[in-house]
């Protein structure tokens, strides 16, 4: 039977970790929890109440670059990835409770994504869309490179669930304010355009040796301009097909927030690089 760790970052969040802890009651075998700068909210309390392990690392202001850390400290091989104001909806939680019951899936399989609805702040308002939320896999199934907003790589395939992960802010979960005024967001832009400077293997990896970057960010930094252009485009219609394939209906601000992302993405590379060539150029 397989067994579930329970895997958080946390960033003063103690009441969205309460709620996420107390809501996943019985779909996991094991709780780990990573305090991302030092504890003034006593997150370890919480944490040690639910029998859990607390940890606290030198802040990155960003989750990925711990994740490879706190996978190899996971007692088991099934890591459910749930970020603190995320819980899982009943029927997630009554098909993770069977998960655990089940004989072990396929090697084929590395692991399963979700839907991950919209929400504006006080309710949900899409309800299939969007989908391919990563959230359970098997860790020595993926391969994985620590850059912000990079997910898991599967050896194999991630099985698409048809099951709602609930992602519930304080905040909408999408819009463009979040893209240009919330500061998580400048901090990622800013990191993801830094990391594309070096090689993958400068990062934090688990189970990455290639120093090639995946082909999403080669893109970014062999055509940034061409790629922002395409990117935003593409995304915006392919964001809006899929919104009427599944909602029957659209939400214009909510498929531009990923293209937009990755627009700011793209030009703070490009600055970058500029500056870095000019400064190479003025040592010679």
């Amino acid at each position: 039977m397989p067994a579930i760790s329970l895997v958080v970052c946390v960033h003063l969040q103690r009441d969205l970790l309460e709620r996420l802890i107390r809501e996943s009651r019985g779909c996991y075998d094991e709780l780990l929890v990573l305090h991302d700068i030092p504890d003034v909210q006593n997150v370890r309390s919480v944490v040690e109440a639910a029998n859990g392990r607390f940890f606290e690392r030198p802040p990155s202001f960003l989750q990925e670059p711990h994740w490879p850390f706190l996978w190899a400290q996971a007692k088991c091989d099934w890591i459910l990835r749930l970020d603190a104001d995320e819980f899982p909806s009943e029927e997630m939680k009554k098909w993770l409770q069977e998960f655990r019951r089940a004989p072990e899936p396929p090697a084929e399989i590395s692991g399963y994504t979700c839907i991950w609805p919209l929400w504006n702040g006080q309710r949900m308002v899409s309800k299939k869309w969007p989908a391919g939320r990563n959230f359970l896999f098997h860790k020595q199934r993926v391969r994985f490179l620590g850059m912000c907003e990079q997910v898991p790589i599967p050896d194999d395939n991630y099985k698409p669930l048809d099951f709602i992960l609930h992602h519930q802010p304080k905040r909408k979960s999408y819009g463009v304010r979040n893209i240009l005024v919330r500061k998580q967001s400048w901090r990622g832009t800013k990191f993801i355009a830094h990391c594309l400077l070096g090689k993958p293997t400068d990062l934090v990896c688990w189970r990455w040796e290639n120093e090639d970057w995946p082909l999403h960010w080669e893109q970014i930094r062999q055509h940034p301009l061409q790629t922002s252009l395409k990117r935003v485009l593409r995304g915006f219609l392919l964001g809006i097909r899929d919104q009427w394939q599944t909602e029957g209906r659209f939400f214009p601000v909510a498929a531009m927030t990923g293209p937009l992302h990755q627009v700011l993405i793209c030009f703070e590379y490009r600055r970058l690089k500029k500056k870095t060539l000019n400064k190479i150029g003025q040592k010679i």
